[in-house]
């Protein structure tokens, strides 16, 4: 059944997922920071508004996918935003912090009774373009289950970890393992490019064995030459290892493997790569490989 959904948020994830929302029949009235980003939507059929609150008038559900805990907090709780329409759903596919994910939570039921559903999302631009996204979802069991037919417009599994709060966690494990990973292959890259092996065979030479994985098969090529557009940025991978480190710290759980990752992060940050590619984390190990592209800003 088609439904009146509001989108804030036209990005690189967001675009594709608003696209695969309207392919599936609904109707999307759509918000974005920069109004270009969400003019471009009207040809595909999406209803562009000036601000998050026209957007979510008569929508059944508010659908965000933001930069960073900031953007949430000015679309949902500032001028003309969300919380001013009482009712229906949030669901938030922004990565935030768990304990602000449950403060606005709280604020936005007292404000104007609408149930907040975090459900950040793992599978990338490809994923979301493909309509296979894994949803990691928080927030009260029924609100969840009534917003599974939209979500599966662009999502091939949703599955609900716990209470509020509960899908945010999810996603920093998630971003645990991926930029674990991605540090390795840049640092065996490097290792490769150092002592004369041809790196972009790398991947090839591995496959089948027990370091291959979709994100070897992904960064490889990607490490080793030119990319034409940007997966990611790096300054966000940062954004999330800071707070699982911070997560980390809160519960007292010892992640001694984080601390060298967060490290090489933190140093291609320092270097002035957090606005490439996420490839990028190679030249913390093989500085004079050229950069990737930025990306632009939501």
């Amino acid at each position: 059944m088609s439904a009146t959904l509001a989108f804030c948020g036209a990005g690189l994830m967001g675009a594709p997922m608003i696209r695969r929302l309207l392919a599936a029949g609904h109707r999307v009235r759509v918000w974005n920071r920069s109004a270009a980003k969400a003019q471009a939507l009207a040809a595909d059929g999406a209803v562009v508004c000036a601000t998050p609150a026209e957007a979510a008038a008569g929508a059944q559900a508010v659908l965000l996918c933001l930069t960073d805990l900031a953007a949430v907090q000015a679309t949902v709780f500032g001028p003309h935003g969300v919380a001013d329409v009482a009712g229906g759903l949030l669901v938030d596919h922004s990565s935030i912090e768990p304990d602000a994910t449950r403060a606005l939570a709280a604020r936005l039921l007292a404000a104007s009774g609408r149930v907040w559903i975090d459900a950040p999302v793992s599978g990338g631009v490809a994923g979301a373009q493909a309509g296979t996204l894994s949803i990691l979802a928080g927030g009260p069991a029924a609100a969840i289950e009534a917003a599974q037919p939209w979500l599966r417009a662009y999502a091939g599994r949703v599955t609900r970890l716990g209470d509020t709060g509960a899908g945010q966690i999810g996603k920093l494990c998630n971003q645990t393992i991926v930029a674990t990973t991605v540090n390795a292959i840049a640092e065996a890259v490097a290792l490769a490019r150092r002592n004369g092996i041809d790196v972009a065979a790398l991947d090839t030479a591995l496959a089948g064995g027990w370091a291959d994985s979709v994100l070897l098969r992904i960064f490889v090529p990607r490490m080793t030459a030119p990319v034409d557009q940007p997966l990611g940025a790096l300054q966000t991978m940062l954004k999330n290892l800071e707070n699982v480190a911070a997560l980390a710290a809160a519960s007292g759980t010892q992640l001694r493997g984080l601390q060298g990752v967060l490290d090489s992060y933190r140093t291609a940050a320092a270097r002035g790569l957090g606005p490439g590619d996420l490839s990028d984390i190679v030249r913390v190990a093989w500085p004079e490989r050229p950069a990737a592209p930025t990306r632009e800003p939501a």
